[in-house]
């Protein structure tokens, strides 16, 4: 293993990192024992749903989940799924709406929708089986090289090294490693790194125990050094450098976008739409509206939102209230406000895959987004019928 690791690592764009002195770091770090990592996971190991069994479709749905979400936050979200969709059929005959409603709270949309059409392509081809291998589970919609190791190595026992963020974590420490680990220079070395002190079959309690100690010790910031069992083997530790360790590359600004929705009543019921599949927030319900352009006030981008995905000339009224969400690259304000329909107004659905009349309770069923969410709690909170203006 530490060889193979070794001339891939020889094979690639960081040659020039051994001639700087890497291969002498790894080729002593290949004596690293993983013995005393797994002994601690033996009697610390977290104790989660998905950990009970190993059912691939269980462990594909959780790794699928943890993608950018706490582990926390997955644990009810996960026990409602598997309650719903217990096995790779049941997902791919549910419809997508119910998917999306079960999802909604986890935000990334995408993934459920790529659980699901991968669900239809496995029961479509193998009769609902995972693929053993990585490249096979690669080829499935939303599975990339992370999912693919992680199900590969804890549902199979493949020898593959799931390089989450608290492997790059505790790697960088271990090995001391000077390069950002968000670079493909970075993980390159870090998969070296640690494919080389992975022990043979025992790949699955390997990639565990990591993301434990992860999480539970070698934590961001300051970690707790001396609770953990690879401490005389760290090599940032041992040069008082484990606090500045990962190192990461600066990233762009995050954007901030201001957004305005428009609350259009006709009786008791209010207008949402359905954003198109394949747009960001796909399948999920929405009020219509969108963000403004340079210049523009609230009123005059809700007038204008409103011909471009309507064809409706509305009255802008009073406000709804003000609503606030950061997404990973951009964070939007949204601000929602009631607006009146001239009389016998009908709506045309340029922008959504389908527009739909719900009371305020009715809302509660359909899926939505965080700010549209919100949005609904309110309108329900303080609905009142109206007529067109």
């Amino acid at each position: 293993m530490g060889r193979r690791a070794i001339f891939e690592l020889a094979c690639s764009p960081l040659y020039r990192l051994l001639v700087s002195g890497w291969l002498t770091t790894i080729l002593s770090m290949t004596e690293l024992s993983a013995e005393p990592l797994l002994a601690w996971y033996a009697d610390h190991h977290r104790q989660l749903p998905w950990r009970a069994v190993r059912d691939p479709y269980a462990i594909w749905v959780s790794e699928v989940m943890l993608q950018q979400t706490q582990v926390e936050t997955v644990i009810p979200y996960y026990e409602r799924w598997m309650a719903a969709f217990p096995t790779v059929a049941a997902l791919a005959g549910a419809p997508i709406d119910n998917v999306l409603k079960l999802w909604e709270g986890l935000g990334y949309y995408r993934r459920a929708h790529a659980l699901h059409r991968a669900a239809g392509v496995l029961v479509a081809t193998t009769g609902g089986r995972l693929p053993r291998d990585v490249r096979s589970l690669e080829a499935l919609p939303g599975i990339g090289p992370y999912t693919a190791r992680a199900i590969a190595s804890m549902a199979f026992g493949a020898d593959e090294l799931a390089l989450d963020g608290n492997l790059k974590r505790v790697l960088s420490r271990l090995f001391n490693i000077e390069l950002p680990v968000n670079t493909p220079d970075g993980e390159r070395l870090l998969r070296a790194q640690g494919l080389s002190i992975l022990p043979a079959g025992h790949a699955s309690e390997f990639n565990q125990a990591l993301m434990d100690l992860g999480a539970l010790i070698c934590r961001r910031g300051v970690p707790d050094c001396p609770a953990c069992p690879l401490q005389d083997s760290c090599q940032a530790h041992q040069a008082g450098e484990e606090a500045e360790r990962p190192v990461r590359a600066s990233r762009p600004d995050r954007r901030h976008h201001i957004r305005v929705s428009a609350v259009l009543r006709r009786g008791k019921c209010v207008l949402v739409g359905k954003r198109p599949e394949g747009k960001l927030l796909g399948g999920l319900w929405e009020f219509p509206g969108g963000k403004l352009e340079p210049g523009e006030r609230l009123d005059e981008a809700l007038r204008r939102e409103m011909v471009e995905e309507l064809d409706l000339d509305v009255t802008v009224g009073k406000p709804i209230g003000v609503y606030e969400h950061a997404y990973t690259h951009y964070s939007v304000t949204a601000h929602a406000l009631e607006c009146g329909l001239p009389a016998n107004a009908r709506p045309k659905s340029n922008a959504h895959s389908e527009l739909r009349w719900v009371t305020p309770a009715g809302l509660a069923d359909l899926p939505m987004g965080k700010i549209d969410r919100a949005i609904a709690a309110d309108v329900a909170g303080g609905s009142a019928e109206t007529t067109a203006g």
